[in-house]
């Protein structure tokens, strides 16, 4: 029996390409936005997602500038081309808004997001959580008798990796910080 040749499909976790050959592509893109920090900012830019039936899959909010009342909007969002420079051209016509940067495109960037895991279990398995932590380079952060809460920071795709292994081990909780994101270089 000859092996079965399946390529990888839409989603990272399907074993079957289920796209229309002849569709564009779904991309993920990183959007980096510098906005005023005042009320009704963020209700606006997500207003903008929300009312055309875009997607965001990671959305971080910070003051990065007191002096000037800067915050800076970190998005992940998916589309076809099309709909990413649609998206980028809204968005820089929000009157709040005084950059745009599409991370993606302009170049390799550092991309981090923060998790805490909450692991139960006796035994073996909360010696195996420990032992997995250690590998991720997670923190202890919290412990009792029956409990750990660890703390890891990385790609989106070291999380998903870790909580995919202590799921089995006794995963009971998760809270994810969202992707924050810079380019390299100057």
């Amino acid at each position: 029996m000859a092996p079965l040749n399946i390529k990888q499909g839409s989603t990272r976790h399907s074993a079957y390409d289920l796209r229309d050959p002849h569709g564009e592509v779904i991309e993920q893109h990183t959007l980096a936005l510098v906005v005023d920090n005042e009320s009704g900012v963020l209700a606006r830019v997500i207003g903008l997602f929300s009312g055309r039936g875009y997607n965001i899959e990671s959305l971080t909010v910070a003051e990065v500038d007191h002096t000037g009342h800067r915050s800076r909007i970190t998005i992940v969002t998916r589309g076809t081309p099309g709909v990413i420079d649609q998206i980028k051209a809204q968005l820089a016509r929000l009157v709040p808004v005084h950059e745009v940067h599409d991370l993606t495109v302009e170049g390799p960037s550092v991309q981090r997001e923060l998790a805490l895991f909450k692991v139960s279990g006796k035994g073996e398995a909360r010696i195996e959580a420990l032992r997995l932590a250690e590998i991720f380079r997670a923190k202890v952060v919290d412990s009792t008798l029956e409990s750990f809460v660890f703390e890891i920071t990385g790609t989106p795709e070291k999380i998903d990796a870790l909580a995919d292994l202590m799921r089995p081990l006794g995963l009971r909780e998760m809270a994810r910080t969202g992707v924050a994101a810079l380019s390299r270089g100057v």
